[in-house]
Parts: C-alpha cells; sequence; structure tokens
C-alpha cells in the first residue's frame, strides 16, 4: 500500500493529511508548527508513504529541512502554478492538505524547486541586499523631490549618492523642518549604502562563481553582485529544459492563457522568481545605460513602442542570453543578440 500526504502550513499552524492509492482519507488532524509534533503524527504512516507535499509558503524552511532530516521523500508545491486548478480546489484548509496529497498521487503536481539548506543562508543574504538597495532607492527619490520642490536644482541619483549631508543642508538652508527632512533622509541614504556594501563583502568572500557561471559577468550590465545573484537563484541550469521555461520563471514573457487560438484571459503574473524579475530589470537598465549596442537596440524598441515596453524587451533579451551562456558555458556574444 502506498500513501501520500499533504501538509497546508499556515504561520502558527498546518493541517496534515493522509491518502491511500485509491484516494480514501485515512488521517487528518490539525497540528501546531512545531517538528516534534508533525513527526510524530506522520511516523505511523512512514514506511509506505511515497511523498510529502509542502505548500511553498514564507515559512517552509524548517519544516521541509526537518523532513528531509527524517528520509520523507518531500515536493514543494507551488501554490501560484496550483490556481490553474483552483474550479477543482476546495477552499478550506483540511481540504486543501488532501488536495496537494491527491495533485501528487496523480502525478500533477506543480513543484518548487528545493534550495541546498546549505546555501540558503547567502542566498537570502543577497535578496537583504536588494531589499536595502530598493529602500535606499526611495530614500534617495525623496530627497531629489525635497530638493527639486523647495530650490528648482535637479540633483541625480549619483550627485546624491556622493554629497555629503553637510552639503545638501545649506540648499534648504532657513527652513528647519525642510532642513530636518534632508538630514535624515542623507544619513539614511549613507547607513544603507555602508550595509549594502558590507553585505557585498561579506557575500564575495564566501561565494564564487561556480564553473557553470563563469561567463555571467560577460553579459552587458551583469557585474559581480548581480553574477552572483543570478547563480544564487537560478541553481542548477540544467532543471530549465527550454530557454523559454528559464525567461518564463524569471517573470520576462507575457502571462497568459490561451484555448483554440483565442487569448481566455492573463496567467498569474506571480508564477516564477522575482528576486531574478528584479536582477534581470537591473541589468537592462545598467546595459542602457552603459552599453553601446545595448542602448542602440533599446533606442530602437523605444522608437516603435515606449520606453517601458523597450526596457522589458531588453531584460528579456538578456535572460534569454544568460540561460545560453549559463548552459553552454560560452561567453556572451553582443553581436549575435543584438543583431539587427
Amino acid at each position: 500500500m502506498q500513501l501520500y500526504a499533504g501538509i497546508d502550513l499556515h504561520s502558527t499552524s498546518n493541517h496534515l493529511g493522509v491518502i491511500n492509492d485509491n484516494d480514501r482519507r485515512i488521517f487528518r488532524k490539525k497540528l501546531v508548527n512545531d517538528p516534534v509534533v508533525i513527526l510524530e503524527a506522520l511516523e505511523p504512516f512512514h514506511q509506505h508513504l511515497k511523498g510529502v507535499v509542502v505548500e511553498s509558503t514564507f515559512n517552509w524552511y524548517w519544516l521541509v529541512d526537518a523532513l528531509m532530516d527524517q528520509g520523507y521523500q518531500l515536493h514543494l508545491a507551488n501554490p501560484s502554478a496550483i490556481r490553474k486548478y483552483e474550479g477543482l480546489k476546495h477552499s478550506d484548509d483540511k481540504h486543501d492538505a488532501f488536495w496537494l496529497a491527491h495533485l501528487l498521487r496523480l502525478g500533477i503536481l506543480p513543484e518548487g524547486y528545493i534550495y541546498p539548506k546549505a546555501q540558503r543562508p547567502v542566498r537570502d543574504l543577497l535578496r537583504k541586499r536588494g531589499h536595502l538597495v530598493r529602500l535606499r532607492t526611495s530614500l534617495i527619490l525623496s530627497l531629489q523631490g525635497i530638493i527639486q520642490r523647495n530650490t528648482g536644482l535637479r540633483v541625480n541619483v549619483n550627485q546624491v549618492k556622493k554629497v555629503t549631508t553637510d552639503e545638501v543642508l545649506p540648499l534648504l538652508a532657513g527652513q528647519e523642518d525642510l532642513e530636518f527632512s534632508g538630514r535624515v533622509s542623507k544619513e539614511s541614504i549613507d547607513f544603507l549604502s555602508c550595509k549594502i556594501r558590507q553585505i557585498e563583502n561579506s557575500v564575495q568572500k564566501k561565494v564564487k562563481l561556480k564553473q557553470a557561471f563563469k561567463y555571467l559577468p560577460s553579459i552587458c550590465g551583469v557585474g559581480k553582485i548581480l553574477s552572483l545573484t543570478i547563480m544564487l537563484e537560478t541553481g542548477p541550469i540544467k532543471r530549465f529544459a527550454r530557454v523559454g521555461n528559464y525567461v518564463s520563471y524569471c517573470r520576462k514573457v507575457p502571462t497568459q492563457w490561451t484555448s483554440v487560438g483565442k487569448r481566455k484571459g492573463k496567467g498569474n503574473k506571480k508564477n516564477g522568481n522575482r528576486y531574478l524579475a528584479w536582477a534581470f530589470s537591473e541589468a537592462a537598465e545598467f546595459a542602457r545605460r552603459y552599453d553601446p549596442d545595448a542602448r542602440g537596440y533599446f533606442n530602437r524598441k523605444a522608437s516603435r513602442t515606449n520606453r517601458m515596453v523597450a526596457h522589458s524587451a531588453l531584460a528579456h533579451k538578456l535572460a534569454r542570453a544568460a540561460y545560453f551562456v549559463m548552459r553552454d558555458m560560452v561567453p556572451f556574444d553582443a553581436a549575435k543578440l543584438f543583431a539587427k
């Protein structure tokens, strides 16, 4: 007899459901989020369990690690992809657990990648860097707005980063509240810049590009940190059978459903890796600014559409290029990518 288990995981509790190979429900229980409690509940079925499905929620690490350490065959369900079956899926949590097990039994479970435990901390550290970069960008834009609204002066991003607090305050002199706002903004920007550099230095000391990823820095717009981000977020490139699979995972293709050649609505934009989406968007911006071939492609595309579409198209091209650079372990070829 073969058994299949599904765990619908929440922030403080979870629902465990076990079915047999005839789809008969043989166990159901709500449990607290304690690995000891969950392992005790699963132990009577361990010998016959073909697999355990855990939904890929924000807090799955601890549970998946605990079950894998005890020898369970783990499957990480991709909840975004499961939405395609929502006409069949029950909204009740205890039924969701059985539904996960049911999908596994039928062999149609949309699965996510279980990233190796040892590599997760440094990957998450780079994710924290990305978070700080976005916070810094919002503060820079805020300070730019304060200065321009009140003085008429326009300062670019690099100028905001380079000037000192003492250079900013005279621009807002005589206006106590504006001076205070400017000081807080500039000091916060400098603090975040310091922490971003610390993270970058720490990551570069701990992680080097693996052989399959060594040519990533040859791609226009992709530096050392973006190369490490792409490597750590991608994982083994062989898990993507085609370039289209990879670009879709990077969220660089339109999402829509079609039937008999007719559009049936938009797909789920959250399907895929948002950190890779960000990485290739950053790469596209750097490439547009500093690489003549990329800038030429961007300008041609923008002249026919608009700048937003052109930016997305450039990011899409860079993601495709990265796939072949990683898969074939070859340097980036700008002439081939941007051929007119």
